[in-house]
């Protein structure tokens, strides 16, 4: 990515430092995210970025070793932008002071800045006389250093916003990349023009550079990809077949975890369309047998992808000259997973597709998308060509029905989830809200409920209904739906699927859930 105009951020371990990755690539700004403790003087001066941004952090700025840049970042000559954390590193660094949390500075939650000055990074904001921000900090800043002036104010910030302007340093104590700060985008775009980024960084530039990347590392060697049929293994596929051709052989596994007629559209779906090699696997004895008895979530992905390591290495063994296996993890996977580089973020939940490959494999790994968001994943597969039938697609989990299937999973519940996830998708594209929708399941739930049916007692499973709308699947809220669809289609659920005798539906925003239930 060296032909691009660089952007840093530099990671101080905030849960939502990926958003601010997020808002720079909608400007088509290349920026790269990496954890404090890796950025080195030598790693500042081979990296040459063209501007740095400080993520906010869970630590504070006042404890004996809490986590700072290099002092070199200063002296680089680019401009800075530091966001909560990191406008209280910029402070203690540069001269000012911080001071530990207090009731009357803490700020969590909504706030209001109002203007105290004219400053670049600002245009388009106070055009109302003040900006509702997204404030999360215990620490305030009780002292700016030397040279930085006040531009905003809050309620619990009184330097809310600072800035150098002779040094190009802006600091900022709220969070301008979350939906809660509602012009936070405008902020960002002042500060990469700023920077004089022009926007060269575009999904035809990644697609160009993907594939020699792809070639670099492959060489004359095989590819095994894993395809579930979902979009982000469906890109990773055609974009490596692109690159290596011949060189690839497709490996869909049907885990008995599917939805219902899933494996034989998927299969129908790709030969149809492409000529790529490709082997459809039926191994659902193998992992409903191993998942008998599970119930733990985290136990369930890590059992599923172990499995699915075996399974491609069988597949792997019969191929003369394999040394890859690619696969379609995204970056939010990897945030949740663990953080992106190694930084202090909180791991969330496991990911079947993240962590590497076991040593015994002897495969090397390729994932093409691994810095990618899914709504830059569908930009890609757009930019490829693929069918909107492949790119339209609503996400769906490695790990299929298992996460859906809280508790004990068995062949029963896995029937009778999958005849009430038909008739919930058939009802929202029956009323045209399927492309409205980021994503949408069922959720069988472990417990029963007595119902009454036909003037019989019932004994039988209550289900959830979720869908939600999201940008990246980083943060989502719940869909709307009217209680006339509700109420018609837990009808025709209760109705159609044996089993089911009570539906719910999941109002939860993520935060503070997570989209999926385990």
């Amino acid at each position: 990515m060296t032909q691009h105009q660089r952007l840093l951020i530099i990671d101080f371990g905030s849960q939502v430092t990926q958003l601010i990755a997020r808002r720079l690539r909608e400007l088509n700004v290349y920026c790269e995210i990496h954890p404090y403790q890796n950025v080195t003087d030598a790693f500042l001066a081979d990296f040459a970025p063209q501007a740095i941004i400080f993520s906010g952090g869970p630590d504070s700025v006042t404890r004996e070793g809490s986590p700072r840049p290099p002092q070199s970042a200063y002296t680089l000559g680019v401009p800075i932008l530091g966001i909560c954390y990191g406008q209280q590193v910029m402070m203690q660094d540069l001269g000012g002071r911080v001071e530990a949390g207090q009731s009357h500075t803490a700020e969590f939650g909504r706030a209001y800045v109002t203007p105290a000055g004219h400053l670049p990074l600002l245009e388009g904001w106070f055009d109302e006389g003040r900006e509702q921000v997204w404030m999360s900090h215990g620490d305030h800043v009780s002292k700016i250093a030397p040279g930085f002036e006040v531009y905003g104010t809050s309620p619990g910030a009184p330097f809310a916003i600072t800035a150098d302007v002779s040094r190009n340093f802006y600091a900022v104590q709220f969070h301008p990349e979350v939906h809660h700060t509602p012009r936070g985008a405008k902020l960002y775009e002042n500060f990469v023009r700023l920077a004089g980024f022009t926007g060269d960084w575009t999904m035809a530039g990644y697609r160009q550079q993907a594939i020699e990347q792809i070639r670099a590392q492959v060489g004359d060697a095989h590819v095994i990809c894993g395809l579930s049929g979902g979009v982000d293994s469906s890109v990773t596929a055609i974009l490596l077949h692109e690159a290596i051709g011949e060189q690839l052989t497709c490996v869909f596994v049907d885990h008995g975890l599917l939805r219902l007629g899933e494996a034989e559209q998927v299969v129908s779906m790709f030969r149809d369309n492409y000529n790529i090699k490709l082997i459809a696997a039926d191994e659902s004895d193998l992992f409903l047998g191993a998942l008998e008895g599970v119930s733990d979530p985290e136990v369930k992905r890590k059992t599923i992808g172990k499995l699915f390591i075996d399974v491609f290495q069988k597949y792997a063994n019969e191929i003369e000259n394999a040394e890859f296996l690619a696969q379609g993890t995204l970056y939010p996977d990897v945030i949740e997973s663990v953080s992106f580089s190694g930084g202090p973020s909180v791991t969330i939940k496991s990911h079947h597709n993240v962590g590497g490959l076991p040593e015994k494999m002897g495969l090397k790994l390729v994932e093409p998308l691994r810095e990618l968001f899914k709504d830059e994943v569908r930009a890609l597969g757009r930019e490829l060509g693929l069918p909107q039938s492949f790119i339209g697609r609503h996400p769906f989990p490695g790990p299929g029905l298992a996460i859906r299937c809280p508790g004990e999973i068995t062949r029963e519940k896995l029937e009778i989830l999958r005849k009430a996830d038909t008739v919930y998708i058939d009802q929202i594209r029956k009323h045209g809200l399927y492309d409205d929708i980021w994503q949408a399941f069922v959720a069988i739930l472990p417990v029963r409920t007595v119902g009454v049916m036909g003037d019989g007692r019932t004994y039988d499973y209550a289900c959830a209904l979720r869908a939600v709308t999201s940008v990246d699947g980083m943060t989502a809220d719940y869909y709307p739906f009217s209680h006339d669809f509700l109420g018609e289609t837990a009808t025709r659920i209760i109705n159609e699927v044996k089993g089911i005798n009570r539906v719910t539906y999941d109002i939860t925003s993520k935060p503070p859930g997570t989209i999926e239930w385990e």
